[in-house]
C-alpha cells in the first residue's frame, strides 16, 4: 500500500512562489511515476506535472516556464516548485502514484490548497 502525504501549500501573493512536497511512503519510490494534479471549486481535476521513473518531467501548457517539478529518490519526495503564481493557480493540488508498468491501483495523496491573491 503506497501513502502520499503532500504538503508546503498556502495563501501567497500573485507573483510569488510556493513548494510543495509529496512524500511518498510503502512501496519501491523508484518504481513510480508521480503526477501533481489541482482542482479548483466546481472545475475538474487538472493534470499539471508528470516525472517518471527516470525523472522525465512533462507539464501542462499553462505551467510551462513557472512550474518545475522533481523527484528526490534518496528522500521518497517529489516537489513541484511554483513561481510566478497566478491567480488562476490557486487550487487544492493533489500528488498521484502510479507503478511504471501501469499495473495495480492509482494512489492519491489528501491535498494541499494554494490560494493566490493579487
Amino acid at each position: 500500500q503506497v501513502q502520499l502525504l503532500e504538503s508546503g501549500g498556502g495563501l501567497v501573493q500573485a507573483g510569488g512562489s510556493l513548494r510543495l512536497s509529496c512524500s511518498f511512503s510503502g512501496r519501491s519510490f523508484r518504481a513510480y511515476v508521480i503526477q501533481w494534479y489541482r482542482q479548483a471549486p466546481g472545475n475538474e481535476h487538472e493534470l499539471v506535472a508528470t516525472v517518471t521513473s527516470t525523472s522525465n518531467t512533462n507539464y501542462t501548457e499553462s505551467v510551462k516556464g513557472r512550474f518545475t517539478i522533481s523527484r528526490d529518490n534518496t528522500g521518497n519526495t517529489v516537489y513541484l516548485q511554483m513561481n510566478r503564481l497566478k491567480s488562476e493557480d490557486s487550487a487544492a493540488y493533489y500528488c498521484k502514484a502510479y507503478h511504471y508498468t501501469r499495473t495495480g491501483p492509482g494512489y492519491w495523496g489528501q491535498g494541499t490548497q494554494v490560494t493566490v491573491f493579487s
